[in-house]
């Protein structure tokens, strides 16, 4: 068995409303959750909504270990327009202030926009100094609302796309305590898993776990794709790791919710019969 709590993403569900899916969530097995942003899902932005959700959560035991700040092309906080880094730094408070409301730990965020490629080296400065500033800003109120901000590697075909990125933005914030996620499915398609784990130790607070075959992000169950899940495992234990694991899975919009679960309880079960019989 290993050591961590297991929690599952509710993103295999982000075209269902989270109240049509949490009594089954919770009937599978599953009570630590990470909360999804999509609007389809649940709309941040209605705090009406957002407190329903955290009363279903606390009347089934559910608890959520996270919250996904929304992520989009246009939520863009290095921007060199100050009204769309405005924008986007709105977008990311709000969810901060709906993941506070539900009762979350953490807010998992992208501390970069969903755009490709990387610009000449002057803009590029140019678009870190803006996003470092818009980090300190969200960090400073996640700090009011009593939830920690952790920083998530992206995919290496993006801005700000390799771990590098990462730890230099986290260098960068100095209002409070940010830690870090790791998405295992991007560190592998980036080549980064040999590395990230040390890299990011002693920031690391939470794993999004997720397989590929190192040619797109399939967000596969753990041993479906080619990491290496039994030397992930020693890894975490030789750098004590102490969060949890958060299955970030695929869910496609023409699949029943019972077979979805059934493909997270068989990630799950993986990872228990990986993780061999460590002691907790």
């Amino acid at each position: 068995m290993i050591e961590w709590p297991i929690a599952l993403s509710t993103g295999c569900f982000y075209r269902r409303s989270i109240f049509d899916v949490l009594e089954t969530v919770h009937a599978s097995g599953f009570h630590l959750i990470e909360v999804c942003s999509s609007p389809t899902h649940l709309d941040y932005h209605n705090i009406g909504d957002v407190r329903r959700a955290g009363e279903q959560m606390r009347a089934l035991g559910v608890h959520p270990v996270s919250f996904h700040a929304p992520f989009a092309e246009r939520i863009d906080i290095t921007s060199l327009n100050e009204t769309e880094r405005e924008a986007a730094v709105h977008e990311l408070l709000s969810a901060c202030e709906a993941a506070a409301i539900i009762g979350c730990e953490h807010v998992v965020l992208h501390p970069g926009p969903e755009r490709e490629g990387r610009p000449h080296e002057e803009e590029f400065l140019q678009r870190m100094h803006h996003a470092a500033t818009a980090l300190n800003r969200v960090a400073a109120r996640c700090c009011e609302l009593g939830v920690q901000l952790l920083l998530e590697n992206m995919l290496p075909h993006l801005l700000f796309g390799h771990v590098r990125d990462m730890m230099y933005l986290l260098g960068e914030i100095s209002t409070c305590n940010v830690g870090t996620c790791l998405d295992t499915g991007h560190a592998h398609l980036a080549r980064e898993t040999g590395m990230v784990i040390q890299k990011l130790n002693g920031h690391l607070k939470l794993i999004h776990v997720n397989d590929n075959r190192g040619d797109w992000d399939a967000h596969l169950p753990p041993g479906e794709g080619s990491i290496d899940w039994p030397w992930f495992i020693s890894e975490l234990r030789r750098n004590e790791f102490h969060g949890a694991l958060v299955l970030e899975l695929q869910g496609g919009g023409n699949e029943s919710m019972e077979v979805v679960l059934a493909r997270a309880v068989r990630a799950r079960e993986y990872l228990q019969s990986v993780g061999g019989n460590h002691p907790g």
